[in-house]
């Protein structure tokens, strides 16, 4: 007979171990970037590819697998997803092009995007809610230590070992949790919603197209006029699906929640304080290592700084939050992080290291406070019955803005590069990458500076003043 306590523990053991994987998975590449575009013979900066491609299939996908693990089963979905994963995986390691290693990393996105929202909501429906918080604890540790020992992962492999087995020790990590799904994992079915064909298609067509033919723009994989016509496509497709929206009474992508004030400006504030977050993972371990002359062990050590500093944020978030308000609190951490940004443009190989761990630790710590405070204001306004349907822009919008900062800081690079006539790029070419980093940040202040004083009071706890403004 089973123990209780083990079944109890299993489920989200199960869930955490395959969602660290991925966590892990997200971070490993960005530390052994020089190290793969040596080994297939291309540029450091074309594989930003590799890392673009990974989140557009997340914004591709993520916005239907509710509807899929609705329709076959939370389990059935959670195994193949995990299966998608592996292949992708496997695809990667034996990866000899560009081309071949970017379309595997979509696959692995393709996984990645059913794998972390149908576990969650799985582990979710299954435990009591005296459970819940304990629950949650599980689900945390691998959000935690998959950005930690990521970048140190990937930096000892690609060191000491061949950067191929970065994707190689998937396989076994992900044949067990294909087994303990099948073991654990409930096989739940929703209510069968139609799903919006249409619109998926046009909005993944247009969000893929259009993003690859900007992050190519004529120099890796397409020529020009092939990007310029990918770029074109992605345009009139996403047009094509502004227009559907308005007819379809179940988009993929809802924007009526723009017109809430508080959710508008988590989005179009979180986007643009996104899109310089998604460009530091490629600007700091690509300036450690091609500029900077470090290994990629020694750079993984430095990157993973700003991880622990986001372990410690729970308490003083929470407490800033009921103090001063969402606000306040996003408006000051704004001036901080573009700050902090920005002084590591100064950052050169004199630097030392300690001062490099000090301030990489504080990125980590005040994006996290952003990040929290942004992903709790976008539903502070939102119906508790429709923060599903809120949740899919918010996601989509994460993960393209992220895109577009690893691409808006490769473009940089190669202009700076070119502007100071260096045949490759140097460690000087890196700093303009970081000032333009620093200036999205900053533009999200003329974003958030319009949100009223008592945004998010229900959720911030603050206590409201007499001369507070109301929600428009």
């Amino acid at each position: 007979m089973s123990n209780p306590s083990r079944s109890h523990l299993a489920l989200p053991l199960t869930i955490a171990c395959a969602l660290l994987v991925e966590g892990i998975d997200a971070t490993v590449i960005a530390t052994s970037l020089p190290v793969i575009a040596k080994d297939i013979h291309e540029s450091p900066i074309a594989l930003k590819l590799a890392l673009t491609s990974y989140l557009l299939s997340l914004a591709v996908f993520l916005p239907v697998s509710a509807w899929v693990a609705d329709r076959f089963g939370s389990r059935t979905v959670f195994r193949s997803a995990i299966w998608a994963f592996i292949m992708g995986s496997v695809l990667c390691g034996f990866s000899n092009s560009l081309e071949a290693f970017v379309g595997a990393r979509f696959l692995q996105g393709m996984g990645g995007a059913l794998m972390m929202p149908v576990g969650r909501v799985v582990l979710m429906k299954s435990v009591e809610k005296h459970q819940l918080v304990q629950t949650v604890s599980y689900l945390m540790i691998p959000s935690l230590l998959g950005p930690m020992l990521g970048p140190i992962l990937g930096g000892f492999i690609s060191t000491y070992w061949n950067w191929r087995w970065i994707f190689f020790i998937n396989i076994p990590i992900g044949l067990i949790g294909i087994y303990f799904g099948g073991r654990y994992v409930p096989n739940y079915f929703g209510e069968r919603t139609p799903l919006d064909v249409k619109g998926f298609l046009l909005s993944g067509i247009g969000f893929s197209t259009l993003t690859l033919g900007l992050a190519t723009a004529g120099q890796h994989m397409l020529s020009w006029r092939a990007s310029g016509i990918s770029t074109a496509v992605g345009v009139i497709m996403l047009t094509m699906y502004v227009r559907h929206t308005r007819r379809s009474e179940h988009p993929v992508l809802s924007f009526e929640f723009l017109r809430v004030p508080t959710y508008r400006a988590a989005v179009w504030g979180g986007a643009l304080y996104r899109t310089a977050a998604g460009a530091m993972p490629f600007l700091l371990p690509l300036m450690f290592q091609v500029g900077f002359g470090m290994t990629a062990l020694q750079s993984g050590f430095l990157t993973c700084w700003s991880a622990l500093g986001a372990m410690g944020i729970k308490k003083p978030t929470a407490m800033a939050l009921r103090r001063y308000g969402f606000r306040k609190v996003l408006l000051a951490n704004t001036i901080i992080i573009t700050l902090i940004v920005a002084s590591m443009s100064l950052f050169t190989v004199a630097t030392p290291y300690a001062l490099m761990m000090v301030m990489i630790f504080f990125t980590g710590f005040f994006r996290a406070i952003q990040y929290t405070s942004l992903s709790s204001l976008v539903y502070a306004d939102i119906d508790r019955e429709r923060m599903g349907s809120a949740s899919g822009l918010l996601n989509v919008s994460d993960q393209l803005a992220q895109c577009l900062g690893i691409t808006i800081a490769a473009y940089v690079i190669e202009i700076a590069a070119a502007l100071h006539g260096h045949a490759e790029v140097m460690a000087d070419d890196f700093r303009v990458g970081f000032i333009v980093a620093a200036l999205l940040v900053a533009s999200s202040y003329l974003v958030l500076m319009r949100m009223p004083r008592n945004a998010g009071l229900a959720v911030s706890g603050t206590r409201p003043h007499d001369d507070s403004s109301r929600l428009e």
